[in-house]
């Protein structure tokens, strides 16, 4: 009996290899271990990020030394102390957001919480959001106008700032419109006659009839951008007043009402108003410009600019791909030749993407916008106009990085279309070219639809390329805009994953942008899922429609 037990052992084991069943655990435990990574990495970025837009409570602290901060909480830990003996207890200090960057000169501070004499939370702290310096956290001293005193005292003061800070908003909304829409169309206008002018002065034309309208022009625009500038500093003057603000250890500040953003007393917030904070909050993230570089405010030209390139792209490089695909698959001739091309294509999708940068710089913008300069541009030389990184370049970049999967997945699709279908269509006395476009075109769609989703994914992730093809810290303007021709795709754009480095590895104060880093993380999560759930949503359409169709 003993001797039969190991033979039996190991048949049993060999068995047990042989139906695989050890195999589906391996890959199920590795499934497992991947949706936890990807579940870790979501939380880590929803649980930074998310509470950003809450308003925070503004704690009071009494230090040991007679100082006084005031600020919310913004991290706790135990202090290094590696030459304590054993036994002893541990210490703590705390990380307070004091603002008031101007006045103390650091957004943050850490305290030992054993220098603390008393914590309070006093009911009337305020905290601003202003347009420059960022936070502020502390009490309205004096409310002026000129050389009157509006209000005196915390609780006047406060009142008056309520009373008149909905009406700086609308002038500085005013205001802002004035200067980026009429006297931005005049400095357009007048951008348009200095190059006319130049271009005739390369011509050898110094006067003559078409000079002396050029000169008329001029002066008529000249006339109305200085209207316009008087109407914008008459309209900036309707908000002359300043607030007299007093820190927790009693520096006073001196703050332009017209700098203000908003202003909350947190600690006498209920939980209903905090979360209309919070969705006012948000709202304003994605609908405003940055401020501070980038620190401060919303990125909605990030947004613009990400969403748009994505669709430059997807335009230009869906017919580039499928092209590519029919001929390979359908026309060319199958052998050495074709198949090297296949193995180039699948080559392609492990380049570097800053080589894909590299490749972009130097033939779409110094060739090819260089070539386009000379010919059509050369007026505003040497300044160039599409002889430099544009949104245009930079999608077009993103087009070649991206094309190898929109080939591969097309491939995929046509061949696993049954021939008897183009059979059956030239059978029927349809020509080659009807039966790609009406029969094997619609049923390879769905491929094509899902190399295009995978194309998006990473074209709106990708950072290196852009970098050296258009993208900016900071655009002036948008790439569409009211100015004829309406679209200029030659501008340079801003884009959320640049904005994520820039914030996160050059931002003078690391800090404070820490949390914007999490939140523009969300931001472009979310855009992702949505173009991919948009493209994945027709496909499901387009497959449904092919089943009943009976493709």
């Amino acid at each position: 009996m003993s001797s039969a037990t190991p033979p039996l052992a190991s048949a049993r084991k060999a068995g047990l290899f042989r139906s695989g069943e050890p195999f589906i655990w391996i890959t199920g435990s590795g499934l497992a271990a991947a949706v936890l990574m990807v579940a870790g990495l979501l939380w880590l970025i929803l649980a930074n990020g998310l509470g950003f837009f809450w308003p925070a409570e503004v704690s009071q602290y009494a230090l040991s030394d007679g100082r006084t901060v005031a600020g919310p909480l913004a991290a706790r830990e135990r202090v290094p102390d590696p030459g304590a003996t054993a036994g002893t207890p541990p210490r703590w200090r705390i990380k307070v957001k004091q603002g008031n960057r101007d006045v103390t000169g650091e957004d943050f501070v850490w305290i030992d919480e054993s220098a603390i004499r008393s914590t309070t939370k006093p009911a009337d702290v305020i905290a601003f959001e202003r347009r420059e310096w960022g936070a502020f956290y502390g009490w309205v001293k004096e409310v002026r106008d000129g050389g009157n005193v509006v209000a005196s005292g915390r609780d006047a003061s406060w009142k008056a700032l309520g009373a008149l800070l909905p009406k700086a908003l609308d002038v500085y909304e005013e205001a802002l419109t004035l200067e980026k829409d009429r006297i931005g169309a005049v400095n357009f206008e007048k951008d348009k006659l200095r190059l006319a002018r130049k271009k005739l002065e390369r011509k050898g034309v110094s006067s003559g009839p078409d000079v002396e309208a050029l000169a008329a022009k001029e002066s008529k625009l000249q006339a109305e951008y200085d209207r316009l500038l008087t109407e914008l500093q008459a309209v900036r003057s309707r908000v002359t007043a300043v607030l007299v603000l007093e820190t927790a250890g009693g520096q006073e500040k001196e703050l332009p009402l017209v700098q203000v953003v908003r202003a909350d007393r947190p600690n006498e917030m209920g939980w209903f108003t905090k979360a209309g904070r919070y969705a006012a909050n948000v709202w304003a993230f994605v609908s405003e410009d940055p401020r501070e570089s980038n620190t401060e405010g919303g990125v909605f030209p990030a947004i613009f600019g990400t969403v748009l390139m994505v669709l430059i792209m997807s335009i230009v490089v869906t017919p580039l791909g499928v092209l590519t695909a029919f001929y390979l698959r359908e026309y060319a001739k199958q052998g050495p030749v074709v198949s090297a091309v296949r193995i180039a294509v699948n080559n392609l999708a492990g380049v570097p993407s800053i080589v894909y940068g590299v490749f972009g710089l130097g033939f779409f913008i110094y060739f090819l916008g260089g070539s386009i300069d000379r010919l059509f541009f050369s007026e505003a030389l040497p300044t160039p106009t599409w002889g430099t990184g544009g949104i245009l370049w930079a999608s077009l970049t993103l087009s070649l990085l991206t094309v190898p999967v929109v080939i591969v997945s097309a491939e995929e699709g046509l061949a696993a279309i049954p021939r008897g279908m183009r059979e059956a269509s030239l059978a029927l006395g349809a020509t080659k070219f009807e039966t790609m476009w009406r029969v094997v075109l619609p049923a390879v769609m769905p491929s094509i639809l899902t190399g295009l989703i995978l194309a998006m994914a990473r074209a709106a992730g990708e950072v290196a390329p852009l970098m050296i093809t258009g993208v900016v810290k900071l655009a002036p303007a948008l790439p569409i805009d009211g100015f004829a021709p309406f679209m200029h795709l030659d501008r340079k754009f801003m884009h959320l994953g640049f904005h994520i480095y820039d914030v996160g590895f050059q931002s003078p104060n690391v800090d404070a942008a820490r949390p914007m880093v999490f939140t523009t993380t969300i931001l472009l999560i979310v855009l992702v899922v949505a173009l991919n759930l948009t493209a994945i949503v027709i496909r499901g359409r387009l497959r449904k429609k092919l089943r009943s169709s009976g493709i």
